[in-house]
């Protein structure tokens, strides 16, 4: 990726203060997602990961960016799936890209999506490159019709061909690939050296071999040869499905040729400066685990390394208010409404200090011990006159009920809602520490990788607006100490702030 896509390191964060605070993030390159899609030498952009982190989302956030930002966009999806269609408003995808409705082209731009369909590509190769009798004998073989639906490694085939297609045609000048959810999403990197190893393997050559040897006689005494050898193996794989095989070798010698050549240039421009890949993971162990393989994997077939998009990270802007805080206040509160209440109780019994000539401060037969709460948690005695509620929390000896709060104590309706969103910011505290640790890991053995993080948003993304939402985040995501003030505009213009 070129220099002109990062943002330099950022410096040491400042860990917040109070007691265990989050670790700070370790300083990572900023990855810049809209100079990346900007840049006219970018033709296409490769987003990867393993399933569940969100990169069929992010894949099609990128495309509809670059699009309403001038780019003719396509994105291609080799994921089954049918997120992509819904998310784009589409009822369904296809081999055929198909134009993306409400996209704004005032830019000059455009989008179109499709999916491949692996058999229909096979298809299209065969027809493109073989003549029609020998395309008609192809496509009506059935091991070939078996191979083109779901033999290991098609898929794979496909989609560099495809790729290929794509990028040839020059109708598009930004390409977005979607790959499969899973470790082997990088397996159409391995085709043009499958497909070789396949072509060249003595079995292929065994059958094919007739119908390469020049000269009626050479092919009758090879033939002949190869009876003897066929009629073993039709022993082994049946009779008609070695002749289908031999046929099919036989016819798609040339076709084969074809996939190796293409399959190898295109292999050679995703090798090239006019490419991106973008590693799509979550802030967890596992997905992290999975990102830092595809990390290693792209460097050890040379390809350009965009960045790491971070998706569905949770952040908080009251981090000073750390886990073990939070806590402690909401137990207090808690204590404090429980002694309230029991003390209440009292107050009111027909034995309690409310009772003649009981009351501990000598004036208005309030207890003194009413006040107490407000000590403990730090807040003042509230004015008289509040509507009085009922009150009901666990203790040791049972639940306390029908304590109500005076007007004296009207704090105790609050409280118990104060505690609970003192819990769950607890709670969210240590989900961001946790993450800390997972990206702190990464980092640490990855210093170089650009990083962008997406916050995590409260409902899932279904629609267009909502991709034009990640992609304001995506494009403000840098890290922490990189995001500054464009990441808390861009939360804001997307209501998030």
């Amino acid at each position: 990726m070129s220099e002109q896509h990062r943002v330099p390191h950022p410096a040491e964060p400042t860990a917040p203060t109070g007691p265990i605070a989050p670790a700070p993030v370790l300083p990572a390159p900023a990855l810049d997602v809209d100079a990346l899609i900007d840049d006219p030498a970018i033709r296409i952009v490769v987003c990867c990961g393993s399933g569940g982190v969100g990169k069929t989302t992010t894949a099609a956030a990128v495309g509809l960016r670059a699009a309403e930002r001038g780019r003719r966009v396509v994105v291609l999806t080799i994921d089954p799936a049918k997120r992509l269609a819904q998310s784009m408003g589409l009822g369904e995808l296809d081999n055929t890209p198909r134009t993306v409705p409400g996209v704004d082209v005032s830019a000059g731009g455009g989008l179109q999506a499709m999916m491949l369909d692996m058999k229909r590509t096979f298809d299209e190769v065969v027809l493109t490159h073989a003549d029609p009798e020998r395309a008609r004998t192809i496509l009506e073989n059935s091991f070939y019709q078996s191979l083109s639906s779901g033999f290991a490694g098609t898929q794979e085939y496909m989609a560099m061909e495809k790729l290929g297609q794509l990028s040839a045609c020059g109708e598009w000048d930004l390409i977005v690939v979607d790959t499969p959810p899973s470790r082997s999403a990088l397996d159409f990197l391995d085709a043009p050296q499958r497909l070789g190893s396949f072509l060249d393997g003595r079995f292929v050559r065994l059958l094919g071999a007739p119908a390469r040897v020049g000269g009626r006689g050479a092919r009758k005494v090879l033939s002949a040869g190869m009876g003897v050898v066929s009629g073993v193996l039709g022993r082994v794989l049946g009779g008609h499905v070695l002749s289908d095989l031999s046929t099919l070798v036989a016819a798609l010698d040339t076709v084969f040729g074809g996939f190796r050549e293409r399959a190898e240039a295109t292999y050679r421009r995703l090798q090239g400066e006019g490419t991106a890949f973008l590693v799509v993971a979550t802030p967890e162990r596992d997905a992290l685990r999975e990102a830092a393989y595809f990390v290693e994997r792209l460097a050890a077939d040379r390809m350009p390394l965009a960045g790491l998009v971070l998706n569905r990270v949770h952040v908080s802007r009251a981090e000073r208010l750390t886990r073990q805080r939070a806590l402690a206040a909401a137990e207090a509160l808690e204590s404090a409404v429980v002694t309230t209440a029991a003390d209440v109780s009292a107050d009111v019994s027909p034995d309690g200090p409310d009772a003649p000539g009981t009351a501990d401060d000598g004036t208005d037969g309030t207890a003194r011990s009413a006040s107490f709460p407000y000590r403990t948690a730090g807040v003042k005695d509230p004015q008289p006159g509040h509507t009085p509620v009922r009150v009901e929390r666990p203790t040791a000896h049972g639940p306390v009920a029908a304590a109500p709060s005076s007007p004296q104590h009207p704090w105790t309706a609050a409280a118990p809602l104060t505690a609970t969103l003192l819990r769950l910011h607890a709670e969210q505290m240590q989900v961001i520490a946790r993450e800390r640790r997972a990206r702190n890991a990464f980092t640490a053995v990855h210093r170089d990788v650009a990083v962008a993080e997406v916050p995590a948003l409260p409902e899932d993304v279904h629609d267009l607006d909502g991709l034009r939402r990640v992609g304001s985040l995506l494009a403000a995501g840098a890290a922490p100490a990189e995001r500054g003030d464009r990441t808390a505009g861009a939360r804001r213009a997307t209501g998030l702030g």
